[in-house]
């Protein structure tokens, strides 16, 4: 009997003890009310107020109160100023600008003046997230700053998707800081997101993931296609800052698909899966679209990593074209081919993605792995201290075939800085590791080296 009793002490100690040593949980709650709070009648209404500046061409007037991009960018700062009302001056709006001449689609001065609104994290606030949408908008002719220029997708829908997030977010507090950026100077040169990557790097900011919506808000596609229920998600797969000593060793260690930016490119595929319903992400292994630019390559060029969230089918009679019917066509930007339901998930995606990336630890950094000749694998990374990496867990080791899209298992590892895979051979898999919140907030999938890291900038 005393043995018995014994056991049964034991046994009821033994609870506690694998509580201690449980992973975090496996999906944050809270995430699921972000996604729902999404209003696809709030975006319409701010992708009508874009449209009724009648143009927003980088180089259009800026005096006038209700026509040209100076008007669209004092109502965009406006918009942030009242959200940031409504959490007790939660946001910090401030414009980032600069002056750009001499360039071929802007040969005359033109001040290029993005708005940014930051929510400061509570734990690490130089650590940043940031959504971006583009404010200008363009006709056939990309010098034509008078003609009307809607721009209602392209991109309306990313600057008001923008705003929705800084909505919903506002209400709520994270870790680390979420900047909702509508960047200028896209059309004429990608001009916006150079100047806003520069002054964020000189601000001391570790950015570590820029989601860059550009059109956000089509589902009829000029290929015949209507698709309301799969975005596509365009990311680099070789860092573009990439030493010729770090390339040499990617050619002998791999990563050639697991930049940072690719990473954050599955990571926000996860996000889709667990918590956006009828919204599948395609990952497309490309910069961008082919032989095209976007607003997330100047953060890339300097190191940082960045995606681009867009719709899946395009239509270009609806892209760059002057206002017109033609043979009965319609061609130009309007309001009328918008779906802002559709807007609204890829909103609610991007929303669900900040939340868990700013609500995450700090992301793992010099990631290391070895294990050549031998029949087990070890990865180790540097542990954080201090307040920024109050809310950490632990961490996860990851690990796929190399000719998988997605990490296709893990393993919880708890509060350490290595780990050993017994009997998983180095040279069949690629591996990374994760760090994971108190509350089951996870950071992406770090790949070891420079190949792979989210901080080598």
């Amino acid at each position: 009997m005393i043995r018995v009793a014994a056991s049964l002490g034991l046994l009821a100690a033994m609870p506690a003890l694998a509580q201690e040593e449980a992973p975090a949980p496996g999906e944050v709650m809270a995430v699921y009310d972000i996604v729902d709070s999404v209003s696809a009648g709030r975006i319409e209404s701010d992708i009508r107020t874009l449209v009724d500046f009648g143009t927003r061409h980088t180089a259009s007037q800026t005096e006038s109160a209700t026509r040209g991009i100076g008007a669209a960018r004092r109502w965009i700062h406006d918009e942030f100023e009242r959200i940031s009302a409504e959490c007790g001056g939660c946001l910090e709006v401030v414009y980032v600008s600069d002056t750009i001449s001499g360039e071929t689609r802007l040969p005359e001065p033109v001040e290029v003046v993005s708005v940014l609104a930051i929510q400061r994290g509570t734990l690490d606030p130089d650590r940043v997230v940031m959504m971006s949408g583009d404010i200008d908008s363009r006709v056939s002719d990309v010098m034509d700053a008078e003609s009307d220029s809607p721009g209602a997708n392209d991109n309306a829908s990313g600057v008001a998707g923008a705003i929705e997030a800084a909505r919903v977010l506002s209400q709520h507090e994270f870790a680390g800081t979420i900047v909702y950026a509508a960047l200028a100077g896209e059309e004429q040169g990608l001009f916006g997101g150079e100047i806003v990557a520069d002054w964020a790097l000189e601000q001391g900011w570790r950015i570590k993931g820029v989601l860059n919506n550009d059109m956000i808000g089509n589902i009829a596609g000029i290929d015949g296609v209507i698709d309301n229920s799969t975005i596509r998600v365009f990311s680099e797969g070789t860092r573009a800052a990439e030493t010729e000593e770090e390339a040499r060793r990617r050619r002998f260690t791999g990563g050639e698909v697991d930049s940072a930016s690719r990473n954050l490119a599955r990571y926000i595929d996860r996000v889709a899966d667990q918590y956006v319903r009828n919204l599948d992400v395609m990952m497309v292994y490309r910069l961008d679209r082919f032989g095209r630019g976007g607003h997330h390559r100047p953060f890339n060029a300097v190191g940082i990593p960045g995606v681009r969230l867009m719709e899946t089918h395009e239509h270009y009679d609806r892209q760059h074209q002057d206002l017109r019917n033609e043979d009965g066509r319609h061609y130009g930007d309007t309001i009328d081919f918008v779906d802002f339901d559709y807007a609204a998930k890829a909103t609610a995606l991007n929303a669900a993605t900040l939340a868990l990336l700013a609500g995450a630890p700090p992301i793992p950094a010099n990631v290391q792995v070895e294990g050549a000749v031998s029949p087990d694998t070890t990865l180790s990374w540097d542990m954080p201290e201090g307040e920024a990496a109050a809310n950490l867990a632990g961490y996860r080791v990851h690990w796929r075939l190399t000719d998988q899209p997605q990490w296709t298992h893990s393993r919880w590892v708890g509060r350490t800085s290595s780990y050993t895979l017994e009997n998983v051979v180095i040279d069949n898999y690629f591996f990374g590791v994760s760090a994971v919140a108190e509350d089951g907030s996870q950071t992406p999938v770090v790949f070891p080296g420079a190949a792979g890291s989210f901080g080598a900038y």
